[in-house]
């Protein structure tokens, strides 16, 4: 008997879950290249996800400690619901695009697990700036950027897949299995999702998806020079990139604002 909608839809989310992080999800929901094509929808829907398993840490740890122990604390949170897979991307990122101009060296270096002074570079940077400044927000706001702040940072990855080619063979990729088509459907679906998580700030987070927006088009943009394309470790640090661009714009609009 084929699924209803309810059960097609619940499967789609529960394979982007399981794609994403490793929270455990039921066998029935199994494996296929069309069902993860449509579970993209749901990419800041997972966003969602973990960043309130963040925010929940940080407002219970808050309860204890200082705010800057309290951010760290949700930050290892979310990297281990996740299993650092964004964190990773992005230092392979760094290491290939920092060591060579030439795309295919480039790629070839990105292949390698091993961190470089790249990567590490680009991981203590991004994990300085994200403790910076959720810290210098109140705990409240700080909570529902990390909410916002993932889901818009996921829909930045979801426009670049439907936007450029994917440049390494499916075959040899370490990031199998791939999405390999975005339907119109799930570009809506995926974009209400990242707003609607950003709502409860308010202008602040309309600002603040708005930044993640344009630093996903800045990344593509850069991706299509050096590359001709993306790669699942480029997806990876378009998620971090956009979601510090979130949290950036967020604390300067309540900054200035």
């Amino acid at each position: 008997m084929a699924d209803g909608p309810v059960t097609r839809e619940t499967r789609r989310l529960l394979a982007a879950v399981q794609y994403f992080t490793r929270l455990p999800v039921p066998a029935w929901v199994g494996h296929s290249q069309q069902q993860l094509d449509e579970a993209a929808r749901y990419f800041p829907l997972v966003g969602v996800l973990v960043g309130g398993i963040g925010a929940a840490v940080l407002v219970g740890a808050h309860a204890l400690w200082a705010t800057p122990v309290a951010v760290i604390l949700s930050l290892v949170a979310t990297m281990l619901v996740t299993r650092g897979f964004h964190e990773d991307g992005l230092a392979d990122t760094a290491d290939g695009l920092g060591g060579s101009f030439d795309p295919d060296r480039a790629l070839e270096i990105m292949k390698d697990s091993r961190i470089g002074a790249y990567g590490a570079m680009a991981l203590v940077c991004v994990l300085s700036l994200k403790l910076a400044v959720l810290s210098s927000m109140t705990v409240s706001i700080a909570a529902l950027a990390l909410v916002g702040g993932h889901a818009a940072s996921r829909l930045g990855g979801v426009l670049i897949m439907a936007t450029l080619p994917y440049v390494r063979d499916a075959e040899t990729s370490r990031s199998k299995p791939l999405v390999q088509g975005i339907s119109a459907t799930s570009l809506l679906v995926a974009c209400a999702t990242a707003l609607l998580a950003a709502t409860p700030l308010g202008i602040t987070g309309f600002i603040g998806a708005s930044a993640a927006i344009v630093a996903a088009a800045w990344w593509r943009r850069r991706l299509r020079h050096r590359l001709g394309g993306y790669t699942g470790d480029c997806l990876g640090a378009a998620q971090q990139i956009g979601e510090c661009a979130f949290y950036l714009a967020c604390a300067a609009y309540n900054l200035h604002g």
